[in-house]
C-alpha cells in the first residue's frame, strides 16, 4: 500500500490515537462547497472532507442537474458531473491532499458517470455498493446494479496505475439500518467490502450504522472487524461507524448525546472512522457550522473515550452474520452472481424493503431491552442461529412506533433530567 490517499491517512490518525470524523456535505455552488471543505479541514478535531452529491446526479437525471446549474438554482448536494471539471479542481485546490483527503458520496445504483468525474478532478474516495445503493433507493433492478458496480469498481482500480490508492467503503452496514438487526448488516457490509476486492479495489472500509441498543451494537462492529480479518486479510480496509440513520432526536441535547454514544461506540470498538450527525437533522439540512459543532463534539468525546472492544466472535450477531456469509459465498465462484442467487432464493431478505428484488419475507421488531431482533427470518439460513419469535406479529402501529424510538428515548430522557 502507499504512504498516500484516503485510507493511509485513517490508518495514520488511527495509529497516532485519532478518531477520523467526517460530516455528510454537499451544496451545489462551488463557492461554499470550497468554504464547506475549508470549515471542515480546519475544524478542532481529526477530518476528512465530503463532496456530498446532489440527488439529480444519484439518480442519472443530468439533463435536470445541468439545466440547475446554468440557472443558478440551488440543490440538495454538489453536482459534480454538470460541474466543469475546472470548476471541481479549483473548488479542491490547497485543500485536498495527503494531509486532507475528500470522499464523494452519492447513492447511485448507476454510478459510472460519477467514478468517471472524481477521477478526472483528482479524487480516489467513494462509496457505496451493488446492494446497499440499489434496494433501499429505487427499483433499478439488482442484477443492473450489480453489472453498474463491477464496471465502475474495475474503471477506479485503474487509478492504481497512476500511483493513486483508490478507496471504497461499503454503505451495506446501513441498509435500511432503522429496523434491520445487526447480524444482516454486518453480513451485506463484508459481502460488499469482498465484492469491491474482487473487482480490484484493494483500500476498503466497511460500515456499520449505530442501532437501538449500546450493547448489541458493540457486539455488532466486534463481528464487523473479526468477519473482516477472516476475509479480508489481504486487504488494507477499517471501520466506520454511522450515526444513527433514522429519525433522530428534535432535542438539541437529545441529538447531542445520541451523537456522543456513536462516538464512544467508534471507540470503544476500535473503529477508525465516524460519520457525524448534527442537532438539525429532525428539521432541515444542516449549515456548515452545524457540521462543525458536531465533528468537534464527536472528537471530544472521542478523546475521552477509551478503547475497550469486545470478543469478536462468541455472539449470536456473529454467528448470523457468518452464516449469512458463508452461505452466499457458497452459491457461486462469481459474488455478483452470489449476490443475485441469494436475493433471488431468498437468502438474503431485507426487513419492510419493497425493492421487486428482494423476497420481503423477513421481519423484525424491538425488543423491550432494545435489541433489533427477528421475528421471522424468512428463507434465510439461520435456523438454529437465530431465535426468532415467529409468534411476535408486528402490526403496522408498532412499525411506526419503531421506525421513532431512538428519538423518543433521546428526547424522553431529556424531558425527565
Amino acid at each position: 500500500m502507499t504512504g498516500a490517499g484516503f485510507g493511509a491517512f485513517v490508518r495514520r490518525a488511527h495509529h497516532a490515537g485519532r478518531l477520523v470524523v467526517q460530516p455528510r456535505m454537499g451544496m451545489s455552488s462551488p463557492q461554499r462547497m470550497r468554504a464547506g471543505l475549508l470549515a471542515t479541514r480546519d475544524a478542532d478535531a481529526t477530518t476528512v472532507g465530503t463532496l456530498t452529491l446532489d440527488s439529480y446526479t444519484r439518480v442519472g437525471d443530468l439533463e435536470s442537474a445541468q439545466l440547475a446549474v446554468l440557472e443558478g438554482v440551488d440543490l440538495n448536494g454538489y453536482p459534480l458531473v454538470s460541474h466543469e471539471t475546472a470548476t471541481t479542481r479549483r473548488v479542491l485546490d490547497g485543500i485536498h491532499g495527503p494531509q486532507f483527503p475528500v470522499q464523494v458520496r452519492h447513492g447511485s445504483a448507476a454510478p459510472q458517470h460519477i467514478f468517471r468525474a472524481l477521477t478526472a478532478v483528482g479524487l480516489d474516495a467513494s462509496e457505496g455498493g451493488p446492494v446497499s445503493y440499489c434496494l433501499p433507493y429505487g427499483r433499478v433492478p439488482l442484477r443492473d446494479s450489480v453489472a453498474h458496480w463491477t464496471e465502475s469498481c474495475e474503471h477506479f482500480a485503474t487509478l492504481r496505475r497512476t500511483g493513486a490508492e483508490p478507496h471504497l467503503e461499503t454503505f451495506g452496514g446501513c441498509v435500511l439500518g432503522q429496523l434491520c438487526p445487526p447480524g444482516l448488516l454486518v453480513a451485506v457490509s463484508v459481502l460488499e467490502a469482498l465484492f469491491f476486492r474482487r473487482h480490484g479495489i484493494r483500500s476498503i472500509s466497511v460500515s456499520y450504522a449505530q442501532q437501538t441498543n449500546r450493547r448489541q451494537d458493540s457486539e455488532a462492529v466486534a463481528a464487523l472487524r473479526s468477519l473482516c480479518t477472516r476475509f479480508l486479510s489481504d486487504t488494507e480496509w477499517h471501520v466506520v461507524v454511522y450515526a444513527y440513520m433514522g429519525l433522530f432526536p428534535e432535542t438539541e441535547h437529545g441529538a447531542r448525546r445520541l451523537l456522543a454514544q456513536a462516538a464512544e461506540l467508534a471507540v470503544q470498538s476500535g473503529s477508525e472512522r465516524l460519520i457525524v450527525k448534527t442537532v438539525a437533522e429532525s428539521r432541515r439540512i444542516p449549515s456548515v457550522a452545524e457540521n462543525v459543532s458536531a465533528l468537534e463534539h464527536a472528537a471530544a468525546v472521542a478523546a475521552r473515550t477509551v478503547r475497550d472492544p469486545l470478543e469478536g466472535t462468541g455472539t449470536e450477531t456473529y454467528a448470523e452474520a457468518y452464516a449469512l456469509v458463508d452461505a452466499v459465498l457458497n452459491l457461486d465462484d462469481d459474488l455478483g452472481t452470489a449476490l443475485l442467487r441469494a436475493f433471488s432464493e431468498g437468502r438474503l431478505d431485507v426487513p419492510y424493503c419493497l425493492h421487486p428484488d428482494n423476497a420481503g419475507l423477513s421481519r423484525s421488531y424491538i425488543a423491550e431491552d432494545g435489541r433489533l431482533c427477528w421475528s421471522d427470518v424468512g428463507k434465510m439460513p439461520l435456523s438454529g442461529v437465530v431465535d426468532a419469535r415467529p409468534a411476535h406479529t408486528v402490526t403496522s402501529s408498532e412499525l411506526l412506533a419503531s421506525l421513532s424510538y431512538v428519538r423518543r428515548s433521546f428526547d424522553d430522557h431529556n424531558a425527565r433530567s
